[in-house]
């Protein structure tokens, strides 16, 4: 399936499928947005709260059928992460969105759609910055990487750190596949539902924020106990924000953690993506096929679902 490419002055609907946030919050994110080029439709769930709910389901479900058949919008970009999106699973009309694909953008409990979009429409997405990052001001690796990815062909994109922030490889080797994935948490979450994440021969992209390393442990040992680990083409590792313990004399390291799971599967893995919640983030296109060098610490996009 084919998405158009964004263009400036095309209009982006911004929605929120999780957590709220503030108004203040809210009018920055628009104006940030507007201020790269797009115009902007706000949707009733950015105004919306339920406790630690950007609206109730219905609100929430609504909002995302809404904005994919509305001919106005030519995107959809969603306003934060937080929690809710898996709750909205079973109320969106997956007819609708692959009927009427768009580029879809978020990250962190975003990965729930990311993932499903693919999945049950056939319709690639972006993990990359939300509205709430727009609002406390995106640097130029972040901006220019958003506008590469969502405005211009993808194929033979080469998908790279900023500056002074070296990808490292795990274990060496070359894989092709479909990337897959985003928030570990959220991936782990999927598994035993309809919308269990399928990893088969594709390249699995993993980050999380404020997960200790025994946390971490556990949603990779589901993992593997699953089959998804081994099923997996390649690993690309992104940022693990807040994720290493105070007390290192109690606890196993990331690195270690990750040698006891995806080290031994001698598969392609680079760490030290920058995807996730990390300041400078890589627009990453979710569903496209890609190469992994992992020997020489390069990812290509190697089909383009991008129509110009």
């Amino acid at each position: 399936m084919q998405i158009r490419a964004l263009k400036r002055h095309d209009t982006l609907g911004m929605l929120a499928p999780a957590s709220p946030t503030n108004e203040e919050d809210l009018k920055k994110a628009e104006i940030a947005i507007k201020e790269l080029g797009f115009k902007v439709i706000v949707g009733e769930s950015c105004y919306a709260r339920r406790g630690y709910l950007s609206g109730d389901d219905h609100l929430r479900a609504s909002d995302v059928n809404k904005m994919f058949v509305n001919e106005d919008i030519d995107g959809i970009i969603c306003l934060r992460g937080g929690y809710g999106s898996m709750r909205i699973l079973d109320m969106l009309d997956f007819d609708i969105i692959k009927d009427n694909p768009k580029p879809f953008i978020g990250y962190s409990d975003i990965t729930a759609l990311l993932v499903t979009f693919f999945q049950r429409a056939k319709m690639p997405t972006f993990h990359g910055p939300m509205g709430i990052d727009f609002a406390k001001g995106l640097d130029e690796f972040t901006k220019n990487s958003f506008i590469s990815a969502v405005c211009g062909s993808t194929e033979n994109m080469i998908l790279s750190n900023p500056e002074g922030r070296p990808l490292r490889a795990l274990s060496q080797g070359e894989a092709e596949g479909e990337i897959v994935g985003g928030n570990l948490s959220i991936v782990a979450a999927t598994l035993g539902t309809p919308y269990e994440i399928d990893t088969r021969g594709k390249l699995l992209l993993l980050e999380d924020i404020d997960e200790k390393p025994y946390k971490v442990d556990k949603m990779l040992l589901q993992m593997r106990l699953a089959g998804k680990l081994e099923e997996a083409a390649g690993f690309i590792l992104g940022d693990f924000r807040n994720c290493e313990e105070t007390d290192a004399s109690k606890s196993l390291n990331l690195e270690e953690v990750f040698a006891d799971y995806i080290i031994p599967l001698r598969k392609p893995t680079i760490a030290n993506f920058s995807a996730g919640h990390c300041d400078s983030k890589i627009t990453v296109p979710i569903g496209l096929k890609a190469h992994l060098d992992a020997t020489n610490c390069k990812i290509c996009i190697l089909k383009d679902h991008i129509a110009n």
